[in-house]
């Protein structure tokens, strides 16, 4: 597909997101994403709030976000990357394939604003991989690579 960059925003709402991706609550994971450079490059932002309904089960007296959903809001930010420089009449839906090398590294706790910086490291066909970093107040709490398929919903 032939790339148009004088249409391609550089930032997406909660609300542009949701037409990239199926998610919903409580599955949708971020609020924004910024800084997308092509389908090279993108930070996700997720506002941790203590309403969240993971942490009513996930250690109540110490609420501590599921490291397993942090991986998941920065596949979703790859996710919103892709589909968005995919642009096309037929609409494009990710899967994941594989998760690797992840590390947690720091708690992520209510109040806390999680950037999730993806950055591509190859793209044949379908099949497109990212590695990750995720931090809060500049100090690095997680990081994958994953792989991800994009196939037509």
């Amino acid at each position: 597909m032939e790339e148009n960059t004088s249409t391609q925003k550089n930032n997406l709402n909660v609300l542009e997101i949701k037409k990239l991706l199926p998610h919903r609550y409580p599955m949708l994971m971020i609020d924004k994403v910024i800084d997308i450079e092509k389908d090279e490059t993108a930070t996700g932002i997720k506002n941790v709030t203590a309403n969240e309904p993971f942490f009513e089960g996930h250690f109540p007296k110490n609420p501590i976000m599921p490291g397993v959903l942090i991986v998941e809001a920065m596949a979703q930010t790859a996710g919103a990357l892709v589909v968005h420089f995919l642009r096309s009449e037929n609409e494009k839906i990710v899967y994941f394939m594989s998760i690797e090398e992840a590390k947690f590294r720091r708690p992520v706790v209510p109040g806390d604003v999680l950037h999730l910086k993806v950055t591509k490291s190859r793209s044949r066909d379908k099949v497109w991989k990212y590695s990750s970093v995720a931090m809060v107040e500049g100090k690095v709490v997680a990081e994958a690579k994953f792989t991800a398929m994009i196939s037509e919903a």
